[in-house]
């Protein structure tokens, strides 16, 4: 079991990770994954893999994934 970034125990032990096909160049980017059993999905920094992973829904991750690059996400 880990810590998510929302701090309860998720167990991401055999999870699906994908490595976005979208990257700065730099090293600069996400890898996301299904959560076993739910409808969540979880995501986390490729350059530090020890860091939380987030994880959000996955309806908020697919209005999510078209708005970022369409530049229509709403303010904070």
């Amino acid at each position: 079991m880990i810590k998510s970034a929302n701090e309860y125990a998720v167990d991401l032990t055999g999870v699906a990770w994908r490595t976005s096909s979208y990257t700065a160049g730099d090293g600069r980017c996400v890898e996301v994954a299904p959560i076993p059993a739910t409808t969540a999905i979880v995501f986390r920094d490729t350059k530090d893999r020890t860091l939380p992973a987030a994880d959000t829904s996955g309806a908020a991750w697919s209005a999510f994934v078209p708005a970022l690059p369409a530049g229509t996400l709403p303010p904070a």
